[in-house]
C-alpha cells in the first residue's frame, strides 16, 4: 500500500553532508571497478527498428529562474549528449548514466545551469542535466529494458505548467552515486539516439528487432496533502499497461511510487486535500 505522508525534512550540517558526498562517491567508484558489470558502449551503427522516442522542450519559463541558466543547460547538454548518443546495450549490459557522461566539470566546458535542492534551486556547474535523465527514463519506461537504479525528486518545486507527463515520471541525477542504471535483460540489443535540436531534446529507443509489445504509463493514487508539520506533500503511484501487436492488452504492472515535498502551497478543496 503507497505511503501517502512523509516526515519533516531534516536539516543536516554541512559536515555531515560532506562526510556522506565523501562515502557515496567512493562507493560508486567501487561498484564501477569491482561490481562485476558490464557496461554498454556507444556505437556509431543505428538499428533497425524504434521502440520509443519522446521530445521535451528545452525551454521553460520558470518563476524566479533567470534564462541564463537555461541557456546554460543547453551547453550541458549538448557536452553531455555526445557521450551518450549511441549507447548500445546487447544482452546482459548496464547502461550507467554517470559512468558515461563522466564528472561534468568546468574544464570540460560545462557552465552553470540550475540545480534543484532542498526544495529550492541555485547554479552550479553541470546544471540541468536532469532533463536528460528524466528523458532517459520515460522512454525507457516504454521498453522492456529493467531499470535497476532510479532516484525520485524529493521535492516538487514548480507548479504543473503545460505538464504532458504524469507526476514523478523523471528521475533526478547528482554526481556520481545518484545514478541512473538500466540492464538489459531481454534477447535484443537497444541503441540510445539522443540529440539537442533548436527547441527540443529528443531521445529514442532503438532496437535489432521490432518491439513485439507497446506500453502506455499512467497514475494511481495522486494526491496532495498538508502535513501535521506545516508544509504540503504529493504522492502518486505510476504503473504502465502493455499491449500486444494488436493492441490487446496482456498486463497492468507496479512501476514506480513517487513521495515529494511540495514547495508551493496548492489550491486545497473544502476536504482539505486535492487529488
Amino acid at each position: 500500500m503507497m505511503k501517502d505522508f512523509l516526515p519533516e525534512p531534516k536539516k543536516r550540517s554541512p559536515l555531515r553532508l560532506w562526510a556522506g558526498k565523501q562515502y557515496y562517491t567512493l562507493k560508486r567508484y567501487r561498484l564501477w571497478l569491482f561490481g562485476g558489470l558490464r557496461f554498454a558502449r556507444q556505437s556509431p551503427q543505428p538499428l533497425a527498428y524504434t521502440v520509443f522516442t519522446h521530445a521535451t522542450p528545452l525551454l521553460r519559463k520558470l518563476k524566479d529562474v533567470e534564462m541564463i541558466l537555461q541557456y546554460n543547460k543547453i551547453v550541458n547538454l549538448k557536452i553531455a549528449v555526445k557521450k551518450l548518443d549511441g549507447i548500445t546495450l546487447a544482452p546482459g549490459e548496464t547502461f550507467s548514466y554517470w559512468k558515461a557522461i563522466g564528472r561534468p566539470a568546468k574544464r570540460k566546458g560545462y557552465l552553470k545551469g540550475m540545480v534543484l535542492r532542498n526544495g529550492g534551486f541555485y547554479a552550479a556547474t553541470g546544471g540541468g542535466l536532469c532533463q536528460l535523465s528524466n528523458l532517459i527514463f520515460w522512454m525507457t519506461a516504454h521498453t522492456p529494458l529493467t531499470v535497476t537504479e532510479r532516484h525520485r525528486h524529493g521535492y516538487d518545486v514548480f507548479p504543473d505548467a503545460s505538464r504532458t507527463q504524469p507526476f514523478g515520471s523523471g528521475a533526478t541525477c547528482f554526481y556520481n552515486y545518484g545514478d541512473l542504471m538500466i540492464r538489459n535483460d531481454t534477447q535484443q540489443t537497444f541503441r540510445l539516439h539522443i540529440e539537442v535540436g533548436e527547441k527540443n531534446l529528443t531521445g529514442t529507443w532503438q532496437s535489432d528487432a521490432p518491439p513485439e509489445v507497446t506500453y502506455r504509463v499512467y497514475e494511481r493514487e495522486h494526491i496532495m496533502k498538508p502535513e501535521w508539520w506545516g508544509g504540503y506533500t504529493r504522492h502518486n503511484v505510476l504503473f504502465r499497461k502493455q499491449f500486444d501487436a494488436g493492441g490487446i492488452e496482456t498486463a497492468d504492472e507496479y512501476l514506480i511510487e513517487n513521495h515529494a515535498v511540495m514547495s508551493y502551497a496548492p489550491l486545497l478543496e473544502s476536504s482539505g486535500l486535492v487529488r
